[in-house]
């Protein structure tokens, strides 16, 4: 809804208004025709810091505009202010944004804020594929054992869809490829494929795949 990402957008500035508005009122009346404006002025500054923008960010990843995403998550400037799943859900944006960039330090040291504030139903929701990206992550930096950890958290976690545990079982193939444990990367692959996972990427992933790992043994 374009009206709502407009008042989330504007949100902190509308408040200012309102809030001169209310001492406008108040000194020119009292203090109750006044209040209902504190009130609205009130509410839309402490969500500002609260809650934060989330939702715009959202939308520019959804869009694929990676660069609309990062200034609006640059121009958070107190995130200790959001409230705890807000904040786990920020920490996240900025690892996944940092992986674009490929700054794989940065992005880990996000991941894991993001994975240490842990609790409530939001947090735990996003630990999955928080700890899915973090194995990723480690794999893109040779950290294999530390994938593999990560990758299999996430499994226990709990992934939302198809496409991410598809993604979760690959990379438990690959490593397993790797380790020459080839009874296991066949097995892997067999519950990758059973998600039938419809991101090109995963497709692509999995026919590069199954062109060899029938020839192998075990």
């Amino acid at each position: 809804m374009k009206w709502m990402n407009t008042i989330i957008k504007y949100r902190l500035w509308l408040g200012v208004v309102f809030l001169a508005a209310a001492i406008f009122v108040n000194y020119q009346t009292s203090f109750w025709p006044s209040f209902i404006l504190y009130l609205v002025g009130v509410v839309l500054i402490v969500g500002h810091f609260l809650f934060g923008p989330m939702r715009l960010i959202q939308t520019y990843m959804e869009e694929g505009d990676m660069e609309g995403a990062k200034k609006v998550v640059d121009g958070i400037m107190f995130p200790k202010l959001l409230i705890k799943p807000m904040r786990s859900v920020y920490y996240t944006i900025k690892g996944n944004l940092a992986m674009v960039d490929q700054d794989y330090d940065s992005a880990e040291k996000h991941m894991k804020q993001s994975i240490a504030l842990g609790g409530g139903q939001l947090t735990k929701a996003a630990d999955g594929p928080n700890k899915l990206q973090m194995g990723m992550l480690q794999m893109q930096k040779g950290n294999i054992k530390e994938a593999e950890s990560y990758i299999r958290q996430a499994i226990r976690a709990g992934l939302p869809d198809k496409e991410n545990n598809a993604a979760a079982y690959l990379q438990l193939c690959s490593i397993m490829m790797n380790k020459r444990e080839f009874r296991a990367a066949k097995d892997y692959f067999k519950k990758a494929k059973s998600f039938k996972a419809t991101t090109p990427q995963i497709v692509d992933q999995i026919k590069q795949i199954e062109k060899y790992i029938t020839r192998m043994p075990g």
